[in-house]
């Protein structure tokens, strides 16, 4: 398979992550980095040979010959740098979420398939070989007929998370708080486990802990889909010590409960369930999700999250926090 030339955009803490763990993937050839702290993106490139480092994006695209680019920048640079991207036929890799309207998602979604422009949204649990031990085991039978599912991701953050990224304390800029931000690779392989589309949702958000900041630190929402399924969601950054996360799936022949991402395993009650195991090469979620996305590129090996599979969560969270102001259930467009 020849190399993928990436080009990174944002050189923040999970970019750091990322280029450590993909570092050895042969596939991948790193061009160049850009941050609007250039320092950052020196130091970034720095660790590769021949990477450039640039202030501006656009800069890099005109002076480095580039496949594909990460974007790991805050949220509310997303839309405009995809949709950049996209209608100059650079394939992507952005971190979740997508965006942070609907209307935005389903725009991007549009124009990447209308200018065959890849773009891949890093649900990284998707690429957790327990996580996806139990979503096939749902989604192939071996746990029967599917009932109902809960996940709870209950992190601790203090100051310094909104103070390093101030970003992150504003709702027009980061788009929610913990349910987007965190909460949602859980509920993202809860929606996947299942395998049906979001029909309504109802849920509460508080500031527990945080109460200079717009978004929330406490949220707990209830899916409702259209297979009859129904989905409980709690997430919060307000925990006394960051503490696992946990995904259960109830069927009629048995459980399975995924406990993670940190020593990940998923354990099964009532049934024997095949070892599956995830696409894509690499010693954590996020190499096997930057490799797989590689192989999406280079040669069609479908990616578990393409833009389209990141829309039903999106939508199941806007909907949430839309029930938390109104107080009442909201429904979702099955038209997703």
């Amino acid at each position: 398979m020849k190399k993928l030339r990436i080009g990174v955009i944002g050189c923040g803490d999970i970019t750091k992550y990322m280029m450590m763990l993909t570092k050895l993937d042969r596939n991948i050839k790193v061009v160049g980095f850009a941050d609007p702290d250039e320092s950052r993106a020196r130091k970034f490139a720095a660790r590769y040979k021949d990477a450039g480092a640039y202030k501006d994006y656009n800069e890099m695209l005109a002076n480095e010959e580039i496949d594909a680019a990460y974007v790991a920048v805050p949220h509310f640079l997303h839309y405009s740098i995809v949709k950049d991207l996209i209608l100059k036929g650079v394939h992507v890799l952005c971190e979740k979420p997508i965006v942070t309207t609907l209307e935005h998602a389903l725009e991007l979604k549009r124009l990447a398939e209308e200018n065959r422009v890849k773009v891949g949204v890093n649900y990284q649990y998707r690429y957790d070989h327990a996580c996806f031990r139990m979503v096939k085991a749902a989604q192939n039978g071996d746990l029967g007929r599917l009932y109902y599912g809960i996940c709870n991701v209950p992190w601790f953050r203090d100051e310094s998370y909104f103070i390093e990224s101030k970003w992150h304390t504003y709702k027009d800029q980061a788009g929610g708080g913990t349910l987007l931000t965190q909460g949602s690779h859980a509920l993202d392989i809860l929606l996947w486990a299942f395998n049906s589309k979001p029909s309504r949702a109802m849920g509460m958000i508080r500031n527990a802990k945080f109460h200079n900041v717009e978004v929330e630190d406490t949220a707990m929402g209830m899916v409702e889909l259209s297979c009859g399924g129904i989905l409980q969601v709690t997430s919060s950054m307000a925990a006394a010590k960051e503490q696992p996360v946990t995904i259960t799936v109830y069927g009629e022949k048995g459980t399975a409960t995924y406990t993670g991402p940190y020593f990940p395993r998923t354990k099964f009650y009532g049934v024997r369930v095949p070892r599956y195991k995830a696409e894509g090469r690499g010693v954590h979620a996020l190499s096997r999700s930057m490799n797989a996305f590689v192989k999406w590129v280079v040669d069609g090996t479908p990616y578990y999250c393409d833009i389209s599979q990141s829309i039903p969560v999106l939508a199941s969270i806007l909907a949430i926090y839309n029930s938390a102001e109104s107080g009442k259930a909201e429904e979702i467009s099955l038209k997703l």
